[in-house]
C-alpha cells in the first residue's frame, strides 16, 4: 500500500462543557468523522481467553456486561476530575474519542493488550501535541483513561516497552516473533492465539496503529512486512491499510487545523496587546487632561 509507505507518525504530528471558543471547530470535526472508533469492529473470535507459560505476563482485562457505564456517566467522571477549560479543537478531539473508546471499551469481547495500548498512546500523543501546557496534557491523559476505568499508568508502560522492543528489531525478527521468547513476544503469540480463534479478540483501529507503530520503530515499514505480520497474528492487513489510510488523512487535517488555531490565537493576541496599548494610552490622556486642569484652577 503506497499511502503506508510515507506514514510516518513523528513527522505528521503538530473543555467538554467549559469551552475556550475557537473557530476550526466545526471544520476539524467534520474530519474527525472519517475516524469515529464506531461499536462494529471486525471481531475475530468470541470464547474464553487461553494462555500458556510464554503469555503469562500478558494483563487480561475483558468487558464485564454487567457492569456497564452510560456514555454520559463516563464524560461526567471526566469531568470531575478535570476542571480546567479545552481549547475547542482539542475539545472536539476528546469528546469525539471518548464516546467511541466508551463503546470499544465495554465491547462484550474487549480485551486489553499492549499492543492497542501503544496505539492509543500514539493517537493521543499526536493529536494532542501542540497543547499549550504539557503538563495539563498529561494530566488530561491520567484522567481519560481512569474516565474509562482503566490504568493510565498500564497504558504508558506497556507503550513505552514495545517501542523500546521494537527498536532493537529488524524487519525479519518482527514477523518471527512467533519462533522467539519473551514478554513482549508472549504478548504477540497471545494476541496471535485469540485472533485465530482460540480467545476473544476485537480486532480496532487503536490496534492498527500500534501494530503500524512497531513496524516504524523497526525501520520495517514497507508493505510487504505488514503483510507478513498481519498472516502471523492472523489480522486482515485490508482493515489495517483501510485504517492507517483513515488515520494518516485525519493527522492530515489536524495539522491544518492546528495551523488555523496558531493563526487565531496570535491575531487573539495581538488584539489584546492592542487593546492594553490603547487603554494605557487612554489613562496616560486622562491624568494629563486630570492635571492640567488641576493646575487652571
Amino acid at each position: 500500500m503506497a499511502a503506508v509507505t510515507s506514514l510516518s507518525f513523528s513527522a505528521l504530528g503538530q473543555s467538554w462543557e467549559r469551552k475556550v471558543p475557537v473557530p476550526t471547530t466545526r471544520s476539524f470535526a467534520s474530519a474527525f468523522e472519517a475516524f469515529r472508533f464506531r461499536a462494529n469492529f471486525y471481531a475475530v473470535g468470541v470464547g474464553s481467553s487461553s494462555s500458556s507459560s510464554s503469555s503469562r505476563m500478558v494483563v487480561q482485562c475483558m468487558s464485564s456486561v454487567t457492569d456497564v457505564p452510560t456514555v454520559s456517566e463516563t464524560k461526567m467522571n471526566f469531568l470531575k476530575n478535570y476542571r480546567l477549560p479545552i481549547p475547542s479543537v482539542y475539545n472536539t478531539l476528546l469528546q469525539e474519542l471518548m464516546v467511541q473508546q466508551h463503546l470499544m471499551r465495554y465491547k462484550r469481547t474487549y480485551r486489553y493488550d499492549a499492543v492497542f495500548a501503544l496505539g492509543f498512546v500514539t493517537v493521543y500523543d499526536q493529536l494532542m501535541d501542540g497543547y499549550p501546557s504539557d503538563e495539563d496534557r498529561d494530566i488530561i491523559f491520567q484522567v481519560y483513561i481512569k474516565a474509562l476505568r482503566e490504568d493510565p499508568e498500564q497504558y504508558r508502560k506497556d507503550a513505552q516497552m514495545l517501542e523500546e522492543w521494537a527498536r532493537s528489531q529488524t524487519a525479519s525478527s518482527l514477523v518471527e516473533f512467533s519462533s522467539r521468547e519473551g514478554e513482549v513476544e508472549g504478548i504477540l503469540k497471545d494476541i496471535a492465539e485469540r485472533a485465530g480463534g482460540k480467545g476473544s479478540f476485537s480486532y480496532s483501529r487503536f490496534f492498527a496503529i500500534g501494530l503500524f507503530r512497531l513496524l516504524e520503530l523497526a525501520n520495517a515499514t514497507e508493505p510487504t512486512i505488514l503483510e507478513k505480520l498481519c498472516a502471523a497474528l492472523n489480522i486482515s492487513k485490508r482493515s489495517v491499510d483501510r485504517d492507517l489510510d483513515v488515520y494518516r488523512n485525519l493527522l492530515t487535517k489536524l495539522v491544518q487545523a492546528k495551523e488555523l488555531l496558531k493563526e487565531y490565537v496570535d491575531r487573539e493576541k495581538k488584539k489584546r496587546e492592542e487593546r492594553v496599548e490603547s487603554q494605557k494610552a487612554n489613562e496616560a490622556i486622562t491624568k494629563c487632561l486630570g492635571e492640567y486642569q488641576y493646575t487652571g484652577q
